[in-house]
C-alpha cells in the first residue's frame, strides 16, 4: 500500500491549554486534515484551529472541571488512552509529552511518536514538579503515592511505539535514558512569515509563557525588581496572583493577548528573557523571527536554537545574579546583535521545513514497514 493510501490517525495529549505542543498538534492536523484526532480532553474555547477536525475524546471529557483542571485526572489518563479503538488505522501518529503514546495498536499498524519529552512529572523533574506546583497537601501526597504506578506504565507504554521522533537533543537523551529507545530529532516549528522586524525597539524586556513554577517567572521578577528595567510579561497561570504581588512597578502583566499584539510586542522588545529548562522552546524562535535576541539559561532546548553572541546570550545558573549579569552583558553589546541575522537564523525552523522533514520521515518508515511485512 502506498503512503498516500494509508489510513492515518492522530493522537494528542489533552487539548486544553495553548503551548508549544499544541502548535505542533495544529501543524500535524494541517498536514493530515482528514485524519481523525483522539485525545483525552478537548476544550474548543481555548484551543482553536480544529473546527473541522473529527475529534474523539475520552470519558474524562465529561468529568467535573476536566477542561480547566486536567491535573485532577492524571491517574486516569493511561486507562483513557488504552480504551481508544485504533484497529482500523494503518499509521498512528502520536504527539506526546504524557500519555498519548500509550494507545494500543494492532501488530499491522505502525505507530510513530513525536515526543516533546518523557513525562516531566514522572521522571527527572518529578520531585520539583510536585513540590513547586500549587495544590493542597492532600493532592500532593496522593500524587507522590500514585507516581510510581504511572512511571511503570509510562515505561511499558514506550514499548508500544515503533519509531520515536525527539523535538530536541535533550529530549533525545531522555528517551534513551528512560525508555531505552533510539530517536531521530526533528525540531518544532514556527510560521516565520507571521513575524516582522520592527523599525525601532521600545526599551522593555519581555517574558512569554504560562505562569507556572517551572517557567521560572519568579526568577525573572526577582531580577527585574533589583535592576529596575522595564519588563512586560505575557501569559496567565496558577502562579499569576503570587507573581503579581511580588512585582515592582517596572513590571507589567499583559495576560493572554492575541497573536497580532504578541507579534508587535516581540518586535519592539529589547530581548526575550528565557530562564527555564524547556524540552525545546517555541518562544525564543518567535522572538528571533522578530529580529530580537534571547537571554536564556544554558540548558535544554534553548541550546538547540540560540547561537551565543549572535542570536542571544546564555547564563549558567538559575540565579538573579547570573541573569542580571547576562542582561548587563547584553546592554553593553546590544549594538553587535543584527536583527536581520537573527531572523535569518530563525527561518531555519520554519513550518515548511518541519512539514517536509516529518513527511519524509513517515514515508521512509512506512516503506520499510511495508517491506518487512512482505506487502
Amino acid at each position: 500500500m502506498s503512503f498516500r493510501k494509508a489510513k492515518i490517525a492522530l493522537v494528542f495529549d489533552w487539548m486544553t491549554n495553548n503551548g508549544g505542543a499544541e502548535k505542533v498538534n495544529l501543524t500535524l492536523h494541517k498536514m493530515f486534515p482528514h485524519a481523525p484526532i483522539f485525545t483525552s480532553i478537548f476544550n474548543p474555547d481555548t484551543i482553536k484551529g480544529f473546527e473541522k477536525a473529527a475529534i474523539t475524546t475520552s470519558f474524562i471529557q465529561k468529568l467535573p472541571f476536566a477542561k480547566s483542571k486536567h491535573q485532577l485526572y492524571l491517574k486516569f489518563m493511561p486507562y483513557a488512552y488504552e480504551l481508544f479503538n485504533l484497529s482500523s488505522f494503518d499509521i498512528v501518529i502520536s504527539s506526546s509529552h504524557s500519555c498519548a503514546k500509550g494507545v494500543i495498536t494492532k501488530p499491522e499498524t505502525m505507530h510513530i511518536c513525536y515526543c516533546h519529552t518523557p513525562m516531566r512529572y514522572a521522571w527527572d523533574n518529578w520531585q520539583s514538579y510536585i513540590r513547586d506546583y500549587k495544590m493542597n497537601w492532600l493532592f500532593k501526597n496522593c500524587a507522590k503515592k500514585s507516581i510510581h504506578k504511572i512511571r511503570i506504565w509510562d515505561r511499558l507504554s514506550a514499548d508500544r511505539v515503533d519509531h520515536f521522533i525527539a523535538n530536541s537533543e535533550i529530549t533525545k537523551k531522555r528517551i534513551e535514558k528512560y525508555y531505552r529507545k533510539s530517536s531521530d530529532i526533528i525540531h518544532p516549528m514556527i510560521d516565520s512569515k507571521k513575524f516582522q522586524i520592527s523599525k525601532e525597539t521600545k526599551g522593555y524586556y519581555l517574558a512569554v509563557g504560562r505562569l507556572i513554577p517551572y517557567k521560572k517567572f519568579d526568577l525573572i521578577i526577582e531580577t527585574f525588581n533589583q535592576i529596575g528595567l522595564p519588563l512586560k510579561i505575557v501569559g496567565e497561570g496558577i502562579s499569576g496572583r503570587e507573581l503579581k504581588s511580588k512585582a515592582h512597578s517596572n513590571i507589567e502583566f499583559l495576560g493572554n493577548i492575541d497573536d497580532k499584539n504578541l507579534q508587535k510586542i516581540y518586535s519592539e522588545c529589547e530581548a526575550l528573557i528565557f530562564p527555564q529548562v524547556e524540552d525545546f522552546g517555541i518562544t525564543p524562535l518567535e522572538a528571533m523571527a522578530s529580529g530580537r535576541p534571547v537571554i536564556a539559561f544554558n540548558e535544554g532546548g534553548a541550546t538547540d536554537t540560540i547561537i551565543e553572541g549572535e542570536t542571544g546570550i546564555f547564563f549558567k545558573k538559575q540565579t538573579a545574579a547570573h541573569l542580571k549579569a547576562a542582561i548587563e552583558i547584553y546592554q553593553k553589546n546590544r549594538h553587535k546583535f543584527n536583527s536581520k541575522t537573527i531572523r535569518k537564523h530563525a527561518e531555519k525552523f520554519d513550518e515548511d521545513e518541519f512539514k517536509k522533514n516529518i513527511t519524509n520521515f513517515i514515508k521512509e518508515k512506512w516503506n520499510q514497514w511495508e517491506k518487512s511485512a512482505g506487502k
